[in-house]
């Protein structure tokens, strides 16, 4: 069994019943970056596991409060074992009811898992670097979002048979959804910290000669002028997804995108 991390609280919740939130991450330096931060700040717990690494996923959810699958370099298309069984595995979350977020390859693996498809855009653009994002009339029922996020990828989703739109962007059009109440699936990031976004830059700057891709300077400046809104906006859809709180009850976070 993998080992859990205790990452303390700062300061305990009353509200929390003591259920550790499941992290899956794609490799071995991978972190939960400001999404882990948020939730322990919020009261809980991290369990975080690396499926690539052999590490196993728990066969019930009944132990977590939920589960946040994130990104990674390889495909939900991919023939590998370990990407076939997470998908399978997704079935636990949404049979059990329990919360469920993807960020890019966690949402793409949950567009899988319900039967739609995952792929680039016939021209091969990507979106690396800042986008505008576009809120559905559902998405601003829900709470109100920033109007630049971040993004690194090169495939996209469609959306699930039964799923809510809840965010469009311009290249890729589907860009956060809702799925059965619990599900939820973002195709940009909000997790990135100062220093994960210095190292996606160096180490992704091979990819910014890709269509519609962004130079590095272009991440850099652009997190000085967006990155505060979107940071509120991600500390209040934790709450949303997790705790099941609407906007209304968070809505003293102003996002001034």
């Amino acid at each position: 069994m993998s080992r859990l991390r205790k990452m303390m609280p700062t300061e305990q919740n009353p509200n929390r019943d003591g259920r550790p939130i499941l992290i899956v991450l794609h490799q071995e330096r991978s972190s939960p970056g400001r999404v882990g931060q948020l939730l322990v700040e919020k009261g809980y717990r991290l369990d975080i596991r690396r499926p690539v690494l052999g590490q196993p996923l728990p066969t019930t959810l009944e132990d977590h409060a939920g589960v946040v699958v994130f990104g990674g370099p390889m495909s939900a298309n991919d023939p590998d074992d370990f990407v076939k069984k997470e998908i399978d595995w997704i079935d636990i979350p949404l049979r059990e009811k329990r919360p469920y977020l993807g960020i890019c390859l966690g949402a793409q693996m949950l567009v899988r898992h319900l039967g739609g498809k995952v792929q680039s855009n016939a021209d091969g653009s990507t979106e690396i670097g800042w986008y505008p994002l576009h809120p559905t009339e559902k998405g601003r029922l829900l709470m109100h979002w920033p109007k630049m996020v971040y993004h690194f990828h090169r495939e996209g989703f469609e959306l699930p048979h039964g799923a809510d739109l809840l965010a469009e962007g311009d290249a890729y059009p589907n860009q956060a959804f809702r799925y059965d109440g619990n599900a939820w699936g973002l195709q940009f990031h909000a997790e990135l910290t100062r220093a994960m976004m210095h190292r996606w830059v160096v180490h992704g700057a091979h990819r910014f000669i890709l269509p519609n891709a962004q130079q590095g300077r272009e991440h850099l400046e652009g997190r000085m002028l967006f990155d505060a809104p979107l940071k509120a906006w991600l500390t209040e859809f934790l709450d949303i997804v997790f705790e099941g709180k609407t906007a209304k009850a968070t809505s003293s976070i102003a996002l001034r995108a």
